[in-house]
């Protein structure tokens, strides 16, 4: 039986992923987000993109959320549509929330277009929550895309590298806390 409690335990502390991958999947699901998703896996990084990791029965919100707090690194791709999506949003405020370092990868937008759009079905409180996420996020260096005229494979090669580096710095500073205690 102990043996069983420390798989168990192993399983439920290790956390589920490395990267989660934040995006508007009507707009980026088939290309960058799973672009990413492929090439980070390929390099033994366990990321979260939901269509790859959700299954039908799940709980939306609990795993999601649990994929976020559980990641080392956020990736935050916004497009066109991004903001229209109360999810987008909720994923983007708790990746600020939780202290996740956020890599933002503009594509097909300026960070100066993002805006927080007040629909009517959204609380005050939770559009302040998501309006101080986007400028936090507005306000990290990312990298950008016209899907017109850029070149696919160094999207594809700078996210996965500017993922990498962020994924290093964040084990560094965690082996740094630990020598402290």
């Amino acid at each position: 039986m102990q043996r069983l409690s420390a798989t168990l335990y192993r399983k439920v502390a290790r956390p589920a992923c490395d990267v989660f991958i934040n995006h508007r999947g009507i707009d980026t699901k088939r290309n960058i987000a799973g672009l990413l998703y492929d090439s980070l896996t390929r390099n033994g990084v366990r990321s979260f993109l939901d269509s790859k990791n959700m299954k039908p029965g799940d709980r939306l919100f609990d795993h999601i959320d649990r994929a976020i707090v559980g990641s080392k690194v956020g990736v935050a791709v916004f497009s066109p549509r991004y903001c229209d999506s109360y999810f987008c949003l909720h994923e983007l405020a708790l990746l600020m929330e939780s202290r996740k370092r956020v890599v933002p990868i503009f594509f097909d937008v300026k960070p100066s277009n993002l805006r927080v759009k007040d629909n009517g079905t959204c609380p005050p409180n939770e559009l302040r929550r998501f309006d101080l996420a986007l400028q936090e996020a507005k306000n990290i260096v990312g990298l950008t895309f016209d899907s017109s005229k850029g070149d696919w494979s160094e999207l594809l090669r700078d996210a996965s590298d500017a993922v990498m580096v962020n994924l290093m710095e964040v084990e560094e500073e965690r082996k740094r806390m630990k020598m402290r205690v």
